[in-house]
């Protein structure tokens, strides 16, 4: 059901010392490559990298910011998502109160179970559970209205199917923007290449200015690692410390008592 991500292997906790590792691997690999042509060129030293460093930090901090935006565009959509089926269900419940017994009951109680179903969802475990609870009970609630309606076709009756029928739609909609719409791994792959290149061209610019390596590398592998890997927790829905409130879900459920 879940598109695969390139880095779901890796635990989120384990991401960050990973990428922060693979930086300083780069930046080491640059500085000795920096030293080793410092003492080939020492008569005739090579003009200062700078510009190249600063290009290939910049073509990194620009994919970064486009790839965070377009995670963090999915994130926003996932939540209005969860506010817009919030809505979606109140309407079906309250609707539902002007329904005929005993569809009236039967609807309300099956509506009441969709919520916690969905509350159950957000459990990374119950995921796959969820959705087919969920779609068990579109399916439920699907025929006891079609049974009303053949008996009596109201303003309200209609009003009701047609509740259910956004909650089914917006059922769909969180799973293609919680569960399919994830980074492609071309660009994971880009950015960790990026990342390579640009603190290798960062330890070999260090090389042939200084022999001693700055502490402020550090810095800017540890901020570039860390925007990374916030970019993959925006990029995992269920997991990681970026999550979706639930809130406005529950605050339905409570009204529903």
């Amino acid at each position: 059901m879940q598109t695969s991500g390139l880095l779901d292997p890796f635990p989120l906790w384990t991401l960050l010392p990973i990428t922060i590792a693979i930086a300083l691997i780069s930046v080491d690999a640059g500085f000795r490559i920096g030293r080793y042509r410092r003492k080939r060129t020492a008569d005739e030293p090579e003009a200062p990298p700078a510009g190249m460093v600063g290009a290939t930090l910049g073509l990194l901090a620009f994919m970064l910011a486009f790839t965070f935006g377009l995670a963090g565009s999915r994130f926003e959509t996932r939540r209005q998502l969860v506010l817009s089926e919030s809505n979606a269900i109140r309407t079906a419940y309250l609707r539902a109160e002007l329904l005929a017994e005993p569809t009236r009951t039967n609807e309300r109680t099956m509506l009441r179970e969709y919520v916690e179903t969905r509350l159950v969802g957000t459990q990374p475990d119950k995921i796959a559970e969820s959705i087919a609870k969920s779609e068990d009970l579109h399916k439920r609630m699907w025929s006891e209205a079609a049974t009303l309606v053949e008996k009596e076709k109201t303003a309200i009756t209609s009003l009701f199917v047609q509740s259910l029928n956004q909650i089914i739609e917006l059922h769909e909609q969180r799973i293609v923007a919680g569960l399919r719409s994830r980074i492609p791994s071309a660009i994971w792959i880009g950015l960790y290449s990026l990342l390579i290149l640009a603190m290798m061209a960062v330890g070999y610019q260090e090389a042939m200015a200084s022999k001693r390596r700055s502490l402020a590398v550090l810095m800017l592998v540890i901020g570039f690692s860390t925007v990374m890997v916030l970019i993959a927790d925006l990029d995992r829905p269920g997991q990681g410390f970026l999550q979706v409130s639930q809130e406005s879900m529950s605050d339905v459920r409570k009204s529903m008592d």
